[in-house]
């Protein structure tokens, strides 16, 4: 049983908020030329609840909508944030390639995020972060959806003893703990104070990882 570093994307590795906007505002405005949205993209209302699954993030900004609706809008979305990652419109944090090329060469690194396979696969081509990472795992590969769920196949698939999962959310908090692995919280854009507490420790900036770990 290998020791290892499990890593969510958005808000972790990567900038999401350089993207959301923009994408956002594109999708919501398919919905206002449909006349199935008439007030202002809910961005403030998305950072909230950032890191959970996408159906989840359509049930919760469109409550009203039907399931075909909700479903049409995740895919233009999801489209015009993959567009908008190719374009280099988004970026890594400061230090996450230089962090990860160091721990690469001790540990073996994973990704598991709640991001859809296609997106998630355009952030790792863009940035050439197979370089560092192992293998990087999507919430849809788990019929649950739950991020615990996720890390467990993890840990079960690649051998994993003990080890690290960093995140921003309490999603990857949890994971963390409930697979029995060390919750390392970062304290960057949709970082929530109060699900920062249940981490194990919590950084302000990425190169800190390796003085912890």
């Amino acid at each position: 049983m290998s020791k290892a570093i499990i890593f969510d994307m958005d808000g972790t590795l990567f900038q999401t908020n350089l993207i959301l906007e923009p994408a956002l505002e594109e999708t919501f405005d398919v919905l206002r030329k449909e006349n199935l949205w008439d007030t202002k993209t809910p961005i403030e209302q998305y950072r909230q609840i950032m890191g959970v699954p996408l159906p989840v993030v359509w049930k919760t900004l469109c409550p009203n909508h039907s399931l075909e609706i909700r479903i049409k809008s995740n895919e233009i979305f999801h489209k015009k944030l993959i567009e908008l990652i190719q374009a280099q419109k988004g970026a890594l944090y400061a230090d996450v390639e230089r962090t990860l090329n160091e721990l690469s060469k001790k540990y073996p690194l994973f990704i598991a995020s709640n991001g859809q396979i296609e997106y998630l696969q355009a952030i790792v081509e863009t940035y050439n972060l197979d370089r560092f990472i192992q293998n990087t795992y999507s919430i849809q590969l788990i019929r649950s959806g739950h991020k615990s769920d996720l890390v467990q196949m993890v840990k079960n698939k690649n051998q994993i003893g003990n080890g690290y999962v960093v995140g921003d959310r309490s999603s990857d908090i949890s994971a963390a703990k409930d697979n029995e692995l060390i919750a390392v919280g970062v304290n960057f854009d949709f970082a929530q104070e109060d699900e920062l507490k249940q981490a194990d420790f919590v950084v302000n900036n990425f190169k800190e990882i390796l003085e912890l770990i």
